[in-house]
């Protein structure tokens, strides 16, 4: 039975950075990180962040948030109304309110500059009880905390210690050979 430390990412082989790092560190960890990791096809799609005596994992910062930290009047629009797409609005609807909140107005013509401004702490989202999984947990209870959690990773730990990560890419692919190793015979199947 597969286990979430065979299909994990070692935490020396993901991209961190300090709680005090710009979005700019931040994305430059991601690339360093993303350059060097040959085990997969599938790059680093997340930053884990230290606390400032690394000796703590404290937040993960997602392509998503960095998006969203590179245009603050996002935050405006979710104290307005939090995530407006999952409640089925119309693209017209989030064309509006592009235009009404003057969303991108300068769309990347001052990207460095926010970049270097930013810090991490300011948009960096802290990992729930339901994000962390044990590394001698068992496949199967990865993928349903995955699941059911909508989550795109897990943070992997032995006891308090952070280890790795659990990409649900690389559950995915695990799945997905399992499926194709059954070499099932499809005109032979029962209906």
């Amino acid at each position: 039975m597969k286990k979430v430390k065979d299909l994990m990412v070692p935490l020396e082989e993901y991209a961190t950075v300090s709680i005090e790092a710009t979005l700019y560190d931040a994305v430059v960890a991601l690339e360093k990180a993303q350059r060097e990791f040959s085990r997969s096809l599938y790059h680093h799609r997340a930053i884990l962040v230290y606390d400032k005596e690394k000796h703590n994992i404290v937040g993960k910062v997602s392509q998503l948030d960095i998006l969203r930290a590179l245009e603050p009047k996002y935050d405006e629009m979710a104290e307005k109304g939090g995530s407006l797409a999952r409640f089925g609005f119309s693209r017209q609807f989030q064309k509006t309110l592009l235009q009404q909140f003057k969303l991108w107005e300068k769309p990347l013509a001052d990207v460095c500059k926010k970049a270097s401004k930013v810090c991490v702490k300011d948009f960096m989202y802290a990992p729930g009880e339901g994000e962390y999984v044990d590394a001698e947990a068992s496949l199967d209870e990865a993928i349903h905390q995955l699941v059911m959690g909508h989550h795109q990773s897990l943070i992997v730990s032995e006891g308090k210690k952070i280890v790795g990560i659990l990409r649900l890419t690389d559950v995915f692919m695990a799945v997905f050979q399992e499926i194709i190793a059954c070499n099932i015979d499809i005109g032979k199947q029962p209906k």
